[in-house]
């Protein structure tokens, strides 16, 4: 895994034997199949390709591939290392897409990435029952 600075962007860039298990733990063949996790961008969105090669940027919640955008990972992945955040991913601990406050301030906190893995999981099975439901999140 690297991790660092490119530009604006915080990205987190996983090895190619770590991509597998981020893209379990994102659970993201449930609503992108074929689709691989091959790194995380500036913490809201994960980076990911599906079986042609073609990357995006879709968000961590809702991860529903109608919010994914083209997102060209950059050519040098020489990353400007940032000891503050490695580790490290911000959360909002209530979503955007659920009325969560973006601002930094008592909705931001900072989780590992396994308990990012878990906390992505949970919200969007909570988004994907709202949907279900008619409901709006």
């Amino acid at each position: 895994m690297k991790e660092g600075w490119s530009g604006d962007d915080y990205l987190v860039l996983f090895a190619e034997a770590e991509m597998r298990l981020a893209t379990e733990r994102y659970q993201v063949g449930r609503a992108m199949p074929g689709h691989v996790v091959i790194g995380l961008r500036g913490w809201d969105d994960l980076i990911v390709r599906d079986e042609q090669g073609g990357t995006r940027a879709v968000p961590t919640v809702p991860l529903d591939p109608q919010y994914a955008k083209p997102y060209v990972v950059p050519g040098d992945t020489t990353l400007e290392p940032d000891a503050r955040f490695v580790g490290r991913i911000k959360w909002y601990l209530t979503p955007i897409v659920f009325g969560g406050n973006p601002s930094a301030g008592p909705n931001v906190t900072w989780v590992t990435h396994e308990q990012h893995g878990e906390l992505v999981t949970w919200w969007n099975a909570k988004y994907r029952d709202l949907k279900a439901s008619g409901g709006n999140a």
